[in-house]
């Protein structure tokens, strides 16, 4: 399984952190500015929302790799009333200065991931310790969720498969400990497999491996995916 990337994978997930980020550009550079404060498929969330939290997303990233080359771990976010005054601030901006950051912010994370040796330095995220190249499949993974979130015609039947199995191998590493979910048995196209949950009769659900990162991250209620009716999951990222 990806989900722990070993030194020597870091720098495919960059390859596509890189093509997401060309591929994200290239939606919002033709946003109009009335757009950019619509709502997209966040609720409560405008796509400038969405497109100043996958800039601070980049800070935060950025952050963390600095401190950890420095032998000392820093959290992901300072504090979630920072991330949200942040957000809310950030969402303020005109379309240009949101396409902006979106590059900026994304071309400095690429450039300080350039300067790290040592990927294997343990870190601490979400509530686990993970090698500090964690960090190159969480981007990798905010990226894509949030890309659909903008609501800007990609889907996930745009994401390539091997971005697709790593980020469902992800987000099955994210829910294995979680006993109130339904209880389901992955079992993906390209062969991914895994038990999830504990809460009613277990069912096999199958289909693309995008098609579940999809499901599994509560963007959809089930496209393309076989015998999830009626199960549906809360909205990660």
């Amino acid at each position: 399984m990806l989900a722990i990337v070993n030194q020597g994978q870091v720098e495919p997930v960059l390859r596509r952190i890189a093509l997401a980020t060309q591929a994200l550009l290239r939606s919002t550079v033709g946003v109009e500015e009335a757009a950019w404060h619509e709502p997209s498929l966040l609720p409560g969330w405008s796509r400038a929302h969405v497109a100043t939290h996958i800039c601070r997303n980049a800070d935060a990233l950025r952050g963390v790799i600095a401190a950890a080359r420095l032998g000392d771990p820093a959290p992901l976010y300072p504090s979630s009333a920072a991330k949200f005054n942040d957000i809310e601030r950030g969402a303020e901006r005109s379309g240009l200065e949101l396409h902006v950051d979106l590059d900026t912010s994304a071309g400095e994370l690429a450039n300080l991931c350039e300067r790290v040796e040592d990927w294997m330095v343990p870190v601490r995220l979400l509530g686990g310790e993970f090698p500090l190249s964690v960090v190159a499949l969480i981007r990798l993974h905010e990226l894509t969720l949030h890309h659909l979130d903008l609501a800007v015609g990609f889907t996930w039947e745009d994401v390539e498969l091997v971005p697709a199995r790593w980020m469902l191998e992800w987000m099955i590493l994210l829910l294995r400990d979680d006993e109130s979910l339904p209880a389901i048995d992955i079992v993906s196209d390209a062969g991914v497999s895994a038990s999830l949950g504990a809460v009613g009769e277990r069912r096999t659900v199958s289909g693309p491996d995008a098609a579940l990162w999809a499901w599994l991250t509560g963007r959809t209620n089930g496209d393309g995916v076989v015998d999830a009716d009626g199960i549906t999951f809360p909205l990660a990222g």
